[in-house]
């Protein structure tokens, strides 16, 4: 990438902050007026209603940023600096699906099968346009897979990532920040391969999440000055965090050159929610709860167990999240570990980071599982 292409990107994150800081008060605003609220419950962790909508901001200030960007660069170089795939227009009609699922949900409220199935729909577009995941990168000695399995694998990837990025949504600053950090992680890469289109849409959605996590982390829910992102803003996430994943770990030469690290990099990026959802659903099959029952098993909730505050949960995952990021970079880039190995390390990793938790849990009298 040259020097005029890191501007773009630059330039594409500036114009969605701003975005996020004009749009975001308005959907307050229209929350308060319409008493659109996420109500407190023995469930949650919030105390006053909070408007719900933050989510809706996503979307537009991401695509805004990315329009407005290639506007001012054109005008200054007058060369096109981007190309339109198939698989971006099909990734814009899935995320248009769970996007508007999320609205939806957020406004009038929908089913948990209703929005499973939307989802398994607009992942099983991914495949079906051509863009899988092919290859394994020697995980259990397996590299190559066809074409079959690698759309299955797809598909229940991105529908676990995005219902990972929604289940952990569950106190100030979470989910949006370990999505800022993935998104940021995801940016490095792509712009490594020197793939514009996608740095500059991460790059967008990052800029809007700036405002998001600036209102949800520090507003003043008294002054109608703080707000959650609602599903319409998880799923979007989710969804988007998923896409990332596959494309980044599919193997293509026509695309970019082929890296072994490709989908172990991918995972790092999302190891702290993904790894907790399947915790979370471990213990719910051995204490034999329904697996699509929420509780307060998550590892944010733990944590709060311990005595901390919400602040100091969300310090604590990050700097778990960012670890795990330093870790796996060390481990591909100095010793060359295999994948399946690495895996391993990091499983054990964050079994010993739970059994730490449990123990102060224990020590404080409270009960481990909710």
């Amino acid at each position: 990438m040259g020097y005029i292409h890191y501007l773009l990107i630059f330039l594409t994150f500036v114009i969605s902050i701003f975005a996020g800081f004009f749009m975001i008060p308005q959907i307050m605003n229209f929350c308060q007026a319409k008493k659109l609220y996420d109500i407190p419950n023995e469930r949650k962790m919030h105390k006053n209603a909070i408007p719900r909508l933050g989510g809706i901001s996503f979307m537009p200030s991401m695509l805004l940023s990315f329009l407005l960007a290639l506007v001012v660069m054109d005008k200054m170089t007058g060369e096109e600096h981007v190309t339109i795939s198939l698989w971006t227009c099909t990734f814009f009609i899935s995320l248009v699906l769970i996007y508007g699922v999320g609205l939806v949900d957020d406004i009038i409220g929908l089913g948990a099968k209703t929005k499973f199935v939307v989802q398994i729909a607009a992942a099983t577009l991914m495949p079906l346009s051509g863009l899988y995941i092919n290859n394994l990168y020697g995980f259990m000695g397996i590299h190559n897979i066809p074409f079959l399995a690698g759309a299955v694998l797809t598909v229940f990837i991105i529908v676990f990532i995005d219902n990972a990025i929604n289940l952990i949504d569950g106190i100030d600053g979470l989910a949006g920040g370990l999505s800022l950090l993935a998104l940021a992680g995801f940016l490095l890469c792509f712009m490594r391969e020197g793939i514009l289109t996608y740095s500059i849409l991460i790059a967008g959605l990052m800029g809007v999440l700036v405002p998001y996590l600036y209102f949800n982390i520090l507003g003043d829910p008294a002054k109608n000055r703080k707000i959650f992102m609602g599903d319409s803003g998880s799923l979007t996430l989710g969804f988007i965090l998923g896409f990332l994943f596959v494309k980044f770990s599919m193997v293509n030469q026509n695309v970019m050159a082929f890296h072994k690290d490709g989908l172990i990099l991918s995972i790092t990026m999302l190891i702290v929610p993904t790894f907790d959802v399947v915790r979370v659903v471990i213990l719910r099959i051995l204490h034999r709860r329904h697996l699509f029952q929420a509780d307060k098993n998550h590892i944010h909730h733990k944590l709060m167990r311990m005595g901390l505050s919400q602040h100091q949960a969300l310090g604590i995952i990050i700097a778990v999240a960012i670890g795990f990021t330093v870790l796996n970079a060390l481990i591909t880039l100095a010793f060359d570990l295999n994948l399946t190995y690495t895996l391993i390390i990091d499983i054990i990793l964050f079994i010993l980071f739970n059994q730490i938790i449990d123990a102060k849990i224990r020590r404080r009298g409270s009960v481990i599982f909710e």
